[in-house]
């Protein structure tokens, strides 16, 4: 029935768009519902622009309307069957944190390797040594397609891409053929779209229920609480397991110790003993190259090869980065924007580098309130000194933000101009202290009001570290 729609739409030609902006003649507009807004009510500006077809549902009687009962899902299809040619091995990982670092160690190894592969994500489109920025972890569902199309045409047959719980929610990765799924781990975010925990990881399972299909594959962590959760879904629905962690039957851990920056690990890769050392800041950084190996061994089978490579692989842009050092105190920036990944990275720090840990944070504006004092708690329990200063604070007032972060960690240190808290904390940055810059990573930028101005936590730590 639907592809009977599709094809009514005489979509060859013609673009699709949901934007109503956008709009140029002959497009296809699609009127998806958004959070604050309908997608119904930019109908007229998108036929004034030149929209020849409008897909909408509500029962509106016009020869140019098509009445579907869900667009979003309506237009994965359309997008699917426009959109035809895909890469052959798809792998997309959801979960709170590592997502990106999962993508990027999957695209470095092959890459290593010397094959064609892309990865999809927050930090943007990593493809045959170039780049293509994106604005979505997961991007829209016109844009997914378009790009996995692009890519194949290309000759990249193996994709790593972020599925974010807003992306799986609203579709975006339906109609694509996911050849494995990779679950990392799960913790408090986003609440403020999908209002509690449940629905949270409702979304990211939607990966696993309804996405991948007979005989595809599971990456999963044995060591998280989910596990036994997935476990089942996948039996039920004889999706295959390969797991990784303490109880692993793909890649199982045997011993992990640290050596200043690097990280040294025997492992179990099916039925072989590995030695590897790898340049990695982060006791968990272990688990997302494992994931990443796992995916990588489903389209290149050499195990020793692909340990080999494993031991070249850099850190993802803002990803516990190594910004540099102040004589014998090291400098790191890390995306780490949950009470989770703030709680981790702290931890591994100060257990990586046996030295107490500084921390710069804040929380961005106009969204989940409820992780603010739990993060200032975290910082108060396991940070020597806390600077407390702006992340994203968008239409939010910074004062209010501070304030309620501030309540979890009130020994802290407020400065609201971000370079400036950077500046003091590392000129009173100690040789027994390392110092954490954490919220924002790989982002280039401040949102402060309407205005989003040029920053990189990275080059303002540099810059000091002179």
């Amino acid at each position: 029935m639907l592809s009977k729609k599709i094809k009514s739409l005489k979509y060859q030609n013609r673009n699709f768009s949901i934007n109503s902006k956008k709009i140029k003649r002959n497009d296809i507009f699609f009127a998806i519902d958004g959070l604050t807004q309908s997608g119904n009510s930019f109908i007229s500006e998108a036929i004034a622009n030149g929209a020849s077809a409008v897909v909408t549902s509500s029962s509106i009687k016009n020869q140019r309307y098509l009445r579907v009962h869900n667009v979003r899902k309506f237009l994965a299809e359309a997008c699917s069957i426009k959109y035809k040619k895909k890469p052959k091995n798809i792998i997309a990982v959801t979960g709170t944190n590592g997502k990106s670092s999962v993508a990027n160690f999957y695209y470095q190894i092959l890459k290593n390797l010397k094959i064609n592969s892309a990865a999809i994500g927050t930090i943007g489109i990593h493809y045959k040594n170039k780049f293509k920025k994106t604005y979505l972890t997961t991007p829209d569902t016109i844009t997914i397609h378009k790009e996995l199309n692009f890519l194949k045409k290309n000759g990249i047959e193996n994709v790593c891409l972020e599925a974010s719980s807003h992306g799986l929610h609203q579709h975006r990765l339906d109609n694509i053929n996911i050849n494995a799924g990779i679950f990392t781990n799960f913790t408090q975010d986003h609440l403020d779209y999908h209002k509690n925990l449940k629905n949270y990881l409702k979304a990211k399972l939607y990966l696993f229920k309804n996405l991948l299909k007979k005989n595809s594959f599971a990456i999963i962590d044995t060591d998280i609480p989910q596990y036994s959760l997935l476990k089942k879904i996948c039996n039920r629905r004889k999706i295959k397991i390969l797991s990784f962690g303490s109880k692993g039957n793909t890649i199982k851990l045997i011993s992990h110790y640290f050596l200043e920056r690097q990280q040294i690990i025997k492992i179990n890769f099916l039925n072989k003993i590995y030695n590897v050392s790898v340049n990695l800041i982060g006791d968990f950084q272990i688990k997302n190259l494992f994931a990443a190996i796992i995916a990588v061994y489903l389209s290149f089978k050499d195990k020793d090869k692909i340990i080999k490579t494993s031991t070249k692989i850099n850190t993802a842009t803002g990803r516990m980065q190594y910004v540099g050092n102040k004589k014998k105190s090291t400098v790191v920036v890390d995306y780490a924007h949950t009470p989770d990944a703030l709680k981790k990275s702290l931890q591994t720090l100060a257990k990586q580098f046996n030295k107490k840990v500084d921390v710069v944070f804040g929380c961005g504006g106009d969204r989940d309130q409820g992780k603010r004092f739990k993060m200032g708690k975290i910082a108060d329990q396991f940070a020597s000194k806390i600077y407390l200063t702006n992340d994203n604070p968008r239409y939010e007032n910074p004062i209010s933000i501070i304030k309620q972060i501030k309540k979890g960690c009130p020994r802290s240190k407020v400065i609201l101009d971000r370079k400036i808290a950077i500046k003091l904390a590392i000129k009173n940055l100690k040789m027994d202290s390392i110092l954490l810059i954490a919220g924002k990573g790989h982002e280039n930028y401040q949102i402060i009001n309407n205005k989003k101005k040029y920053f990189s936590d990275q080059k303002v730590a540099k810059f000091f570290l002179k």
